[in-house]
């Protein structure tokens, strides 16, 4: 995906995720992240838009920590959340294919980072917010839910901070079952996993489902769509790759 359609994305998440706050109401319940409100993933996701304009309008180069969210509520809180989105959106948009700030993964450039980071931020998010609201999800497109997939086991796992540890080698598959050529193969060890593209060798537990179930699951919104082999392994991720901020 380009950056431009990670933008594109970023902005219609955003959309959805406070069309689907404003539905719910904030005092409701996310079950999704069952220690969150409505209020509470308004806050985070607001804060983090904010935190990474920071860096891009700003072309800062050196890491800087995100300012508390203020104790807004009800529509003062929606319609905050919503104006530092379209900051964000504007900034990404407005901003030079060569400027230079501070990152913290690999990526072509500092740009495609943030507008690849915030869509998939603002995606997982807009699932949280739908949850709280009730009724279907709306759908997420094969293509960005492969790439995000890859950004979870290629970029955010691969980092000493993940949790995701065996103390003997395992092999974890993660396959979709609607797309020829996404699946992954995720080698657990003591170490930091180490995911590959590809179905390489044999694997001691397969989780499968249409890629955008997968998305979610590996992102723990959804319970795997299928798992076969070893379900400790399942339930290891499950359990141990939360990704927190701070």
């Amino acid at each position: 995906m380009t950056t431009a359609e990670f933008i594109r994305a970023l902005d219609r998440e955003g959309r959805l995720l406070a069309e689907a706050a404003e539905r719910a109401g904030t005092d409701a319940k996310v079950p999704t992240c069952p220690e969150w409100q409505v209020r509470d993933l308004l806050r985070h996701t607001g804060m983090v838009h904010r935190w990474a304009t920071v860096f891009v309008a700003g072309e800062q180069t050196e890491y800087r920590p995100a300012a508390d969210p203020p104790g807004l509520d009800g529509t003062e809180l929606i319609t905050w959340f919503r104006e530092g989105h379209r900051r964000l959106v504007d900034a990404l948009d407005g901003a030079r294919p060569d400027m230079r700030c501070w990152h913290f993964m690999p990526a072509p450039s500092p740009l495609a980072f943030w507008a690849r980071r915030q869509a998939h931020e603002t995606a997982i998010h807009r699932l949280d917010a739908e949850s709280a609201r009730g009724g279907t999800p709306t759908g997420i497109d094969p293509a960005f839910a492969a790439d995000g997939i890859d950004e979870l086991l290629l970029a955010f796992h691969a980092r000493s901070k993940s949790r995701v540890r065996s103390p003997e080698p395992r092999v974890l598959r993660v396959r979709a079952t609607d797309s020829a050529d996404a699946v992954w193969t995720v080698r657990l060890s003591a170490e930091p996993p180490a995911a590959t593209r590809g179905a390489k060798g044999e694997a001691d537990c397969e989780v499968s489902g249409p890629v955008a179930e997968l998305y979610a699951a590996l992102w723990n919104r959804l319970p795997f769509p299928d798992v076969r082999g070893d379900a400790a392994l399942a339930a290891l991720w499950r359990e141990n790759s939360a990704v927190t901020w701070g």
